[in-house]
């Protein structure tokens, strides 16, 4: 009879050890859970300032060609030119305020799986962003040229115009060799540059974001 209440009492001991050690198992998990979420929120802000960077970088284009439409231009070439460095100037400041919009919905309270789809959409939107600001610049240098030289009343085209189609040409086979070199760079045989590549568009604070979101990830799978 004894050693049947022993019996008892040892199981009862060992099922609040046991509730005893889930509950601070819980608790470890919900202090880094928070702790990590805190970090990966933190790792975005380099990415959040260098949007605002980005707007602030295209607001003297647009202010640029707003002061062009004062002048009145009239050569047809200067015209184009204006409309190309506008456009330019507002898709770079819309892509970059996508991209804060996307990091504004990130929800750190949703589970971390779904966190990091949040973040894959940040990073998505990151990439075009930054294809939206560098790559016109191929061209973007010729027309802001040409734009400055409407500003004084004349016209580059017209006045240089093997300087105006070499640089359009030049810059139609750079564009064309970027894009050559990111499909090359990213053949299976080539798989390391290409991840070399990608991280590099990515961005350091989102890739260090997602690594904090992975670490949790493989302590939540590990308790």
């Amino acid at each position: 009879m004894e050693t049947l209440m022993e019996l008892d009492d040892f199981k009862s001991a060992w099922k609040t050890l046991d509730a005893r050690l889930q509950r601070d198992n819980a608790l470890q998990l919900h202090l880094l859970r928070d702790r990590k979420l805190d970090k990966a929120r933190n790792r975005l802000r380099p990415l959040f300032w260098g949007q605002i960077v980005q707007i602030l970088f295209a607001i003297p284009f647009l202010l640029l060609a707003v002061a062009l439409w004062s002048s009145n231009p009239t050569q047809g070439s200067v015209i184009v030119a204006g409309i190309v460095l506008h456009a330019y100037s507002v898709f770079t400041i819309m892509a970059a305020g996508v991209v804060l919009g996307q990091m504004s919905k990130v929800d750190y309270a949703a589970p971390v799986l779904e966190i990091q789809k949040q973040l894959l959409r940040v990073r998505t939107y990151y990439i075009r962003s930054g294809m939206v600001a560098g790559l016109p610049w191929w061209f973007l240098w010729v027309v802001i040229l040409m734009v400055l030289a409407g500003l004084g009343g004349g016209d580059l085209l017209a006045r240089a115009p093997g300087m105006v189609w070499g640089g359009l040409g030049v810059g139609a086979i750079g564009l064309a060799a970027t894009t050559w070199f990111h499909r090359w760079s990213r053949h299976p045989a080539r798989a390391a540059l290409g991840k070399k590549l990608d991280d590099g568009l990515t961005g350091g604070s989102l890739r260090r974001a997602q690594a904090e979101l992975a670490e949790l990830i493989r302590y939540e799978h590990g308790s």
